[in-house]
């Protein structure tokens, strides 16, 4: 089972980009990021014409995540437990069923926090913490649980071209790398690291500045597997050449293949 995770940037601006790259790479599920579509204007046509199964929490002209399956979809949940005044779409969950083993699929697109300090970045860290909470929650039942999305989070130096630009940033600040770590600890595998190291590996390049042409780039995308989950991993990677095609977002997918 290929799952793959991708901040689409508008869903209808690149709705011509993503079917390419669905054609092309024939994900069995994908988790979205960034529709900016409420859940009635979102184009579903033409992913349940490529045999997708669609669930969606849009948000008008900001946020929202979905879930593309090419597998049945149960218990599909909406938002991230633990605030019942956040109106934000940023987390969607479902169980997705395999041929080997069910996985708990939970799409998230974590807050950015800049300016920081302030509110925004109060309420990304406030988010972290229900995300922490959620993920210890999941441990429980020892099944198969993948978290994947834009975590809006440069875990080390060596995951920016140029760590030195983002040390005042709220996706490199200590609390923010401190809080993903804590997600980390309770036993989840962070998957791209665990099968390629080193430097040089990106999933953003932002649109000023010419910044994909001198690979100026950041790797804030990332996939998150519970120990049953990481016991079923057999490749991941990311997805970058779709970056220099026309119309790009500024994410590129990662994705992960499991025994499932």
């Amino acid at each position: 089972m290929r799952i793959a995770c991708f901040n689409i940037n508008g869903i209808k601006a690149r709705l011509g980009a993503l079917t390419d790259w669905l054609d092309e790479a024939a994900p069995d599920v994908v988790l979205l990021q960034e529709l900016k579509s409420v859940d009635e204007a979102v184009p579903r046509e033409p992913f349940e014409e490529r045999g997708y199964n669609v669930a969606t929490h849009g948000q008008k002209g900001f946020n929202g995540v979905a879930i593309l399956s090419k597998r049945p979809l149960e218990d599909v949940r909406h938002g991230l437990p633990g605030d019942a005044q956040d109106e934000q779409a940023r987390w969607i969950e479902a169980t997705v069923m395999g041929d080997r083993a069910a996985v708990r699929v939970c799409g998230l697109y974590l807050p950015n926090g800049n300016p920081a300090p302030g509110p925004k970045y109060d309420y990304k860290l406030a988010w972290m913490e229900r995300l922490r909470v959620r993920a210890a929650e999941m441990l429980v039942n020892e099944e198969p649980v993948l978290m994947g999305g834009d975590y809006n989070v440069i875990p080390q130096d060596e995951d920016a071209a140029r760590p030195e630009a983002w040390r005042e940033d709220a996706l490199a600040l200590p609390q923010s790398r401190a809080a993903f770590r804590r997600v980390l600890n309770l036993g989840y595998t962070e998957a791209f690291r665990a099968r390629v190291q080193g430097p040089g590996h990106y999933t953003f390049w932002d649109y000023q500045a010419g910044a994909w042409n001198r690979n100026d780039g950041i790797r804030i995308d990332h996939v998150l597997l519970s120990p049953q989950a990481a016991d079923l991993m057999t490749g991941c990677g990311i997805d970058r050449d779709i970056r220099g095609r026309d119309k790009p977002s500024d994410h590129v997918p990662i994705w992960v293949e499991i025994d499932a």
